[in-house]
């Protein structure tokens, strides 16, 4: 049985590793707010950016629409969001719950960052927060 710290190993495993790992933490520490992980970044960037319309949610999440219209439905259900039709676009803006619950969420991240941070420099950290920022921008 191949171990996920062989040399011939691709990235995408540590990739999905990593992801799943931030999932079950956030999940865990959300179960109170009646929240799971795939709703997060919606909220948080609703609120970083109140009164953001949908259809930019979706060109920045890089997700269709009708996912987008799905997670907000969700979280407007769930008291989080509020969504107003302005002209042709959906606006979102994020209600008191859903401020306190962003900021919560944003708390759990810092503990999160800390917690991949605590054996690798500063340097290191900065270099690979930076290499997976360029991977990123040479997909999209």
């Amino acid at each position: 049985m191949n171990s996920i710290f062989e040399e011939d190993v691709p990235t995408s495993p540590y990739i999905s590793f990593l992801n799943r790992k931030h999932a079950k933490y956030l999940n865990k520490k959300l179960e109170s707010e009646n929240l799971s992980y795939g709703l997060y970044p919606l909220i948080v960037k609703i609120y970083r950016e109140d009164g953001i319309s949908q259809e930019d949610l979706a060109e920045f999440f890089q997700l269709n629409e009708s996912t987008i219209t799905r997670n907000l439905k969700k979280l407007e259900e769930k008291g989080f969001i509020t969504k107003t039709a302005q002209h042709r676009k959906k606006i979102i803006t994020i209600t008191s719950k859903g401020e306190k619950t962003a900021n919560k969420i944003m708390d759990f991240d810092d503990q999160w960052e800390e917690i991949i941070r605590k054996d690798i420099t500063q340097e290191e950290y900065n270099q690979y927060k930076k290499t997976l920022q360029k991977i990123i921008k040479s997909l999209i």
